[in-house]
């Protein structure tokens, strides 16, 4: 399963794909193990994270780390977590200024590229009987059931983030499970996708011209401890996750993928791009607000796009973009791996 030799290209092509699954994860409703799944590497993934045990520990206590690196498949996981760490600091960056000045046509083209996810998964799938349908409709239940749920209040105490980290990296691991509109429903997106990953971002700028004014600075220690506290969390969920996957899709490969493509295919609801945002508001009638001062989201009203707007035709070409983005990544993988 592991790939040995990788080529220059093949390097950077990987992280490439670190730098999709880092813009994919950042979206609310887009999961990154999609871009894994679609891209060929999802299980090389999943048995990646696997190595990561009490071996790899006592391999690092040892001092052994050339051996550890070869043990975890580590050329594979440093330049997919490169793509995905260069990735939140600029595609994401990129996509939350598209969001908020072109927010249909960016959810337009990612509801393309889940229609073209579920496509490429779906037409190689060869193991279709009624126990596999079953699972694919558990899964859309599943997905659509998650997409209409109730979004929480901002929690920033550690505990509650370390299980944030859990839960959220899920994006990772669980193809149509996204772990940042789960973090939505847990109140916590803002907080740990936004502004403790800006937070690092100017502390690291900071360090860079050795001006440390900042360790004065409370507000931006509490927010390094939150990501800090997030970041272990992550990494614990990954692990976990990674082993659980792993014994699942080694004893129930076809139920596995069968729920994968319901999930992907319920998360369609979630990035429908015809939205309006739906604002908490008080008993009074006013709109309630974060700490921030930004309105805080309690849900989304969904509708249908009028066709004598223009702007629909330009999120429907966005979709049919979205589609082909998907496939053709699927098309260059094939033909990488048929030379």
């Amino acid at each position: 399963m592991l790939q040995q030799t990788r080529t220059f290209s093949d390097k950077i092509l990987l992280v490439l794909k670190g730098l999709a699954m880092g813009a994919a994860n950042k979206v609310p409703g887009v999961s990154g193990g999609v871009v894994a799944f679609v891209a060929g590497f999802y299980e090389e993934f999943i048995y990646s994270l696997q190595k990561i045990n009490l071996k790899a520990f006592k391999l690092l206590l040892g001092g052994r780390f050339r051996s550890l690196y070869s043990y975890i498949n580590g050329r594979f996981l440093s330049l997919l977590i490169l793509g995905m760490i260069i990735s939140y600091f600029s595609i994401s960056k990129l996509l939350d200024y598209l969001i908020i000045h072109y927010e249909i046509y960016v959810w337009a083209a990612f509801f393309g590229m889940i229609i073209g996810s579920v496509y490429y998964i779906s037409k190689d799938f060869d193991h279709w009987s009624k126990r596999s349908v079953l699972f694919v409709i558990a899964g859309i239940i599943a997905g659509v059931a998650i997409s209409f749920l109730e979004p929480a209040k901002e929690n920033d105490n550690l505990f509650f983030v370390f299980f944030c980290g859990i839960v959220g990296v899920s994006g990772m691991t669980l193809p149509g499970l996204s772990g940042s509109f789960i973090l939505m429903l847990f109140g916590n997106y803002v907080l740990l996708l936004i502004d403790s990953v800006n937070a690092l971002f100017d502390t690291m700028t900071d360090l860079v011209f050795m001006d440390f004014s900042f360790i004065h600075n409370s507000e931006r220690i509490r927010l390094l401890q939150v990501l800090a506290m997030f970041s272990l969390g992550s990494l614990a969920g990954l692990v976990s996750l990674s082993h659980l996957l792993g014994y699942v899709l080694k004893k129930y490969k076809k139920e596995t993928y069968s729920v994968i493509i319901g999930f992907i295919t319920g998360s369609l609801g979630v990035v429908w791009p015809w939205k309006e945002k739906i604002f908490k508001i008080n008993a009074e009638g006013k709109f309630l607000v974060d700490r921030h001062g930004n309105y805080i989201i309690d849900n989304y009203d969904r509708y249908f796009p009028s066709f004598s707007d223009p702007a629909t035709y330009l999120a429907i070409l966005c979709v049919f973009i979205g589609i082909f983005i998907v496939l053709g990544l699927a098309w260059y993988e094939q033909r990488n791996s048929l030379k």
